[in-house]
């Protein structure tokens, strides 16, 4: 590939995962690590392949950045026709993304199914255990709120409205 080549398909890459023509000559140092896992997309996706593996892609991620990380991998599934396969201990970022999902324990496959069954009715009590072992936050005093009220605590101001 001759260098103009090259540069024109850097540039289309760095596009594709929504990253400005001028980050082809940034250090890596300078990357955030949303940026550094969207330039890591990118390097898989020059291959122009057919199946993408995403280990642990939001394991270092703060929630917000995982999020548009997750949503870009949507897009460009979409957009390429590309199989994505996530290897992840996030049951959250598993359920989110994936269409079907494989428990796996000792190196053995000990479930799989659709992604939204496994995770409402686990056949196994493993995959059960590790369902249970993510936190969960107590919603419950929700409920004394009612529509529209406001609760106030110190300079904290917090606005709610029930359904």
């Amino acid at each position: 590939m001759r260098k103009g080549e090259r540069e024109a398909r850097i540039r289309e890459l760095l596009r594709m995962v929504e990253l400005p023509p001028n980050y082809a000559d940034r250090s890596s140092s300078k990357l955030s690590g949303g940026e550094k896992q969207r330039v890591c997309i990118a390097r898989a996706l020059a291959a122009v392949p057919e199946l993408v593996i995403c280990d642990e892609v939001t394991s270092a991620l703060d929630p917000l950045i995982a999020k548009d990380v997750l949503l870009l991998l949507r897009k460009l599934q979409n957009e390429l026709g590309l199989s994505l396969l996530f290897i992840t201990h996030d049951l959250v970022v598993a359920e989110a993304i994936s269409h079907r999902i494989v428990v796996m324990r000792r190196g053995q496959i000990v479930e799989q199914g659709n992604a939204s069954e496994v995770m409402a009715a686990p056949r196994e009590p493993y995959t059960q255990l590790l369902i249970d072992a993510v936190p969960q936050m107590d919603t419950s005093w929700l409920d004394r709120f009612s529509r529209s009220k406001t609760a106030e605590s110190r300079k904290l101001h917090l606005c709610l409205q029930s359904a």
